[in-house]
């Protein structure tokens, strides 16, 4: 088969849908499958979404590009709409109304978490058909190889790290624990590390602010520490928590977006700054048990991409039937709204 993805990789460091259409690429290759990023041959077989947003230099292709594709050129492709993001993610306007948009030109949908399922970012009521593929990291870089377990006297090591700067990353959260190092109840008993951007202005006062960094480097970094946390509010399917976990991490997370359906096994869950403390104090009291737990972490790349190959593969050979069904004009004006850039 010909896989289109509308996604370029970007080199360096960079967020966990650069690493997914990458690990996603070169399985494909590897299944013995053709892959570009672009609509210039008429013989794509799969034609897969992951942003909407042409104005964005690394998506090559949008819904509109595709549904004239599919309307001039080859009506046999399928196409696959992968839903990442929402506005509930960072307090934005006009993110699920583009996805809702781009979703017109899907035969199938694939959310990165089930609770996505839910918001007004997809055309349920057209009928196609839609599935659940979590994120997975990969465990030949984010791995638990030289990891240290906690051994109980000294502070306990806490790590975050998201490409992303924005607040709702966690950040109530994080400058909570910043200042939990400096008061006298917690200062010598807990570390903290933060690997990204931070929201402008943002200054932490004792804990260690440290730049992005590659695949390589953070995983190095993230085997340093004892347990992951992760405030992340409405996170549409996270792929840090993954990273921290599958480096032999016991995970802190926030009960919203993804986490818990991500978390549940490996790790305590906290609802917000007000009980994070109490969850904190659980996680150094039953740390073994939970360090033992996360060994068995699931979501890894492989786990993903064999998801992706099995979907893909089942589409290509019900297409006809797809095809049938598409409709491609059965509402003109999304059609229309389609070919404006966004």
């Amino acid at each position: 088969m010909k896989i289109a993805i509308g996604y370029k990789v970007i080199e360096g460091p960079w967020g966990g849908g650069n690493r997914f259409v990458g690990a996603l690429s070169n399985a494909l290759m590897t299944a013995g499958h053709s892959v570009v990023h672009d609509l210039n041959d008429a013989d794509i077989d799969v034609i897969l979404i992951i942003d909407p947003r042409t104005r964005i230099p690394n998506i090559p292709f949008g819904a509109g590009g595709i549904l004239r594709y599919l309307a001039f050129r080859n009506p046999r492709a399928v196409v696959v709409h992968r839903i990442n993001e929402c506005d509930e993610r960072k307090n934005t306007r006009g993110v699920n109304f583009r996805l809702r948009l781009a979703n017109y030109a899907a035969d199938h949908t694939v959310f990165v978490g089930s609770w996505l399922k839910d918001l007004a970012v997809w055309r349920k009521g057209d009928g196609h058909g839609s599935s659940v593929i979590l994120n997975g990291a990969d465990p030949a870089v984010f791995n638990a190889n030289g990891s240290q377990s906690w051994n109980g006297t000294e502070p306990l090591k806490l790590v975050t790290h998201h490409w992303g700067g924005n607040w709702m990353k966690g950040f109530d959260i994080y400058q909570k624990l910043d200042r939990m190092m400096g008061d006298p109840a917690w200062a010598g008993k807990i570390e903290f590390t933060y690997i990204g951007n931070v929201p402008k202005g943002f200054v932490f006062e004792n804990a260690r602010l440290l730049a992005p960094m590659d695949a390589e480097h953070l995983a190095s970094e993230l085997r340093s520490h004892h347990v992951y946390v992760t405030g992340s509010i409405n996170e549409p399917g996270g792929n840090h928590q993954n990273e921290g976990a599958l480096c032999g991490l016991p995970l802190l997370y926030r009960n919203s977006g993804c986490m818990p359906e991500y978390c549940d096994g490996f790790g305590l869950m906290f609802d917000g700054p007000n009980d994070f403390e109490p969850a904190l104090s659980r996680m150094i009291h039953e740390y073994e048990t939970w360090r033992a737990r996360v060994a068995a972490y699931p979501c890894t790349t492989e786990r993903t991409v064999q998801s992706y190959l099995t979907l893909i593969q089942t589409l290509h050979h019900d297409r006809d039937k797809l095809v049938q069904s598409r409709h491609i004009w059965r509402n003109p004006i999304a059609f229309l709204l389609n070919q404006f850039p966004f």
